[in-house]
């Protein structure tokens, strides 16, 4: 009879801290090698390890940890070491980092089958003639694919020779690229995001679809009565000390600026900042990494209830890199509780190591043609035709919220800088009677990122990422002026360029009317994220090669071996 064992009784703990991933980095060899090369496959695992770390960080700027381990996996009682080293470090993404020829099942494959299924594995290799390191890559990624696993292969760079060999910069881009796809990926799991009301305004494009949205990312979506901020509102469930810290901070860097009439306005004002302090505990208590509030039509516009002010300012807040205490990571936050659009704007943000988000309406695409008519009618005869609007034409995206003001300037800019371009004028009273303030600014020219929108198939039951390459432009400011007044003035305006899409096919394609942009996020990164999340990859645009080397990941080969990417992605779902 077994001897009986008491339960171990763990201890309390007073709140929960969410799980940062860990990346271990490992080498595998051939127990037949000189001591020499053996040795310096151990310092490459090292300088692979060295080139992560510190250069991958979460949104907060917090550097993901790295570990590696020199014990070479020659056969299954190393990978049996290493795996086990790595779990006590509680890794979950795996680096393996080859310079010489191995056994693909005996070692990297023998480890890698003591990790979750969906664990994300990079091969990163030099081009190396002596051992060779570069065809045991061949044969590990080859082996795993076929057996239906994701890899993401990285042919790179490092000397042949030399005991202590460094990557180039091209190859290290390479992987710290994928670094950051892995981290978004299983950062993600298991964390929420909050929504304060309910179907976005009717906008079947903007709907939380929990079931795929569990499945696919392993989020989950809490969702709250919007009854319960209205209540804590009018219980003023806040500190008011630092409610008045937070209107002195507006009153300083934004003073005359932000628009009152009288005290009934300065109070409704108040109203809205008290919003942000109460939303942002409320999503603290729930470690959440995202957000969105449903604005319209119950909260601000039914004359039926008692119509309360706009959350312009709130979502600002959220989005943006700083607040009344200083630098904080942005927070993806949706206007009008658009989950597909919280849900890119946090996925880039991650991606991105922390970059603001631009929340807009696809709200006025503006063909070159259009432009010149309205610059005529406007009186302006001199116009540079060398310029990019003059020639392709822009969006104008523009929405009453959830804009982080980061994009008020260019990136880097000091507060003061961004809060200088920043006013808050009173929201219009016809659709927002409940009244309080908006945001509004221009974007300057020549920030460079990616816009883009996530969108759900029922009948894929796939998530698609409609992307193109943009940048921000100017014009003339009574051009700018006229274009700003057809469309909501009083709201922020972020003139678009997409890099590939023509105007007509940019119009034709958006699959929601809201998109949004995240400045200095590398295309491969978000490529990654979409092989390991099995998002579909929509660029449609004819003027975009199929494969741009330096900026596009090459395809991973399971997806070359089942038909492609989106025939892959389709039978996984099956």
């Amino acid at each position: 009879m077994a001897k009986k064992v008491e339960a171990a009784h763990l201890p309390g703990i007073a709140k929960a801290t969410p799980k940062t991933p860990v990346i271990g980095v490992f080498a595998t060899s051939d127990p037949r090698i000189d001591q020499a090369s053996r040795t310096r496959c151990q310092n490459i695992a090292k300088m692979a390890a060295d080139t992560i770390s510190g250069a991958v960080v979460l949104p907060d700027k917090t550097p993901v940890p790295v570990v590696y381990s020199t014990v070479l996996v020659d056969a299954e009682t190393q990978a049996d070491i290493v795996a086990q080293q790595f779990r006590k470090a509680s890794v979950d993404i795996l680096v393996c980092v080859p310079d010489t020829w191995a056994f693909p099942q005996l070692t990297a494959i023998s480890l890698l089958q003591q990790f979750p299924r969906q664990a994300p594995i990079n091969i990163t290799c030099g081009n190396s003639g002596p051992k060779p390191g570069v065809v045991y890559a061949h044969a590990l990624n080859g082996a795993i694919s076929q057996y239906g696993r994701m890899a993401a292969l990285n042919v790179g760079n490092w000397p042949d020779t030399g005991m202590n060999p460094k990557m180039t910069d091209r190859t290290a881009k390479s992987l710290v690229d994928w670094c950051y796809a892995a981290v978004t990926a299983v950062a993600l799991r298991g964390r929420r995001v909050v929504i304060l009301g309910h179907d976005s305004m009717g906008m079947e494009t903007a709907l939380a679809h929990i079931i795929p949205t569990r499945n696919t990312f392993g989020l989950e979506i809490t969702r709250l009565d919007m009854k319960l901020l209205a209540d804590m509102l009018n219980k003023k469930a806040y500190n008011e000390k630092e409610l008045a810290a937070l209107r002195g901070w507006v009153n300083r860097y934004v003073g005359k600026r932000l628009q009152l009439r009288d005290q009934a306005d300065s109070e409704r004002f108040n109203q809205e900042l008290a919003m942000y302090l109460i939303t942002r505990d409320l999503i603290a208590g729930l470690n959440a990494v995202g957000g969105g509030f449903m604005s319209q039509l119950e909260w601000g516009s039914d004359p039926r209830g008692i119509p309360l002010p706009v959350a312009d300012v709130m979502e600002s807040f959220f989005n943006s890199t700083f607040d009344h205490n200083g630098p904080k990571a942005p927070f993806p936050f949706a206007t009008e509780a658009d989950v597909q659009g919280l849900l890119t704007m946090l996925f880039m943000t991650y991606l991105s190591g922390g970059n603001p988000p631009l929340f807009m309406d696809f709200r006025k695409v503006w063909e070159a043609w259009e432009i010149k008519e309205l610059a005529q009618k406007v009186g302006l005869k001199s116009l540079d035709t060398k310029a990019d609007w003059y020639n392709k034409g822009l969006v104008d995206g523009d929405n009453s919220g959830s804009a982080a003001f980061d994009w008020a300037e260019e990136p880097g800019a000091s507060v003061r800088k961004i809060m200088d371009g920043v006013a808050m004028p009173l929201a219009d009273e016809s659709y927002f009677p409940g009244g309080g303030n908006s945001v509004t600014f221009m974007t300057p020219a020549g920030i460079e990122g990616i816009a883009a929108r996530l969108a759900y198939g029922s009948t894929s039951g796939l998530f698609s990422m409609v992307w193109d390459e943009a940048h921000t432009t100017e014009m003339p400011s009574e051009l700018a002026q006229a274009m700003c007044s057809l469309t909501t003035p009083t709201w922020p305006h972020t003139f678009v360029v997409p890099k590939y899409a023509s105007m007509t096919e940019y119009k034709q394609y958006p699959p929601a009317n809201h998109f949004h942009m995240t400045w200095n996020l590398p295309v491969a990164r978000l490529q990654h994220w979409m092989d390991l999340t099995g998002v579909l990859s929509v660029a449609p645009w004819a003027a975009r090669p199929k494969f741009i080397e330096g900026a596009d990941r090459p395809q991973p080969l399971i997806h070359l071996i089942n038909g492609g990417e989106d025939a892959f992605k389709l039978l996984r779902r099956r």
